[in-house]
């Protein structure tokens, strides 16, 4: 912070000048990483769940039987971590590394070269506005007991 101070009349009036604020809203809660990592994290797993649908719809059409083997080991190994699962099935044998190996491959260029990421900002606000428009339009229509003309 910077003081300035003026001479005014017969007194000297010393003033404080902040530091230019930041004009992103402070989200408490996420010491440990902000909310765009949060988000990251929960894409990564997203994107270890498509790679898998990819995968095993590519081996459907060729390989049946490595198919079948990854949707064995998917009935006993969830999905919600896909650190962990890619992890898991690494380590399952050596033909589960090759599924590992290709599903790791499958995620890093769907989400580099495929993934349209301008459309998922757009949606997200779309998504986000309609619904704040839904919920205050329900609530007014509740409160004012104002028939809906829809």
């Amino acid at each position: 912070q910077q003081q300035q101070q003026q001479q005014g009349r017969g007194f000297l009036l010393t003033t404080t000048i902040a530091p230019p604020r930041c004009q992103k809203m402070f989200v408490p809660g996420f010491a440990e990483a902000s909310p765009e990592a949060k988000a990251a994290k929960n894409l990564q797993h997203f994107f270890t769940f498509l790679a898998v649908k990819i995968v095993l719809a590519q081996l459907q059409s060729y390989n049946p039987e490595a198919y079948q083997e990854l949707m064995e080991f998917i009935g006993r190994h969830s999905l919600n971590d896909g650190e962990k699962f890619c992890g898991s099935l690494m380590r399952e044998s050596p033909r589960h590394q090759a599924l590992a190996l290709r599903i790791l491959e499958v995620r890093s260029a769907y989400l580099k070269q495929d993934f349209e990421w301008d459309n998922l900002k757009k949606l997200a606000f779309k998504i986000v506005d309609e619904s704040n428009t839904r919920i205050m339009r329900d609530y007014i229509l509740e409160t004012s007991h104002i028939e809906d003309e829809n």
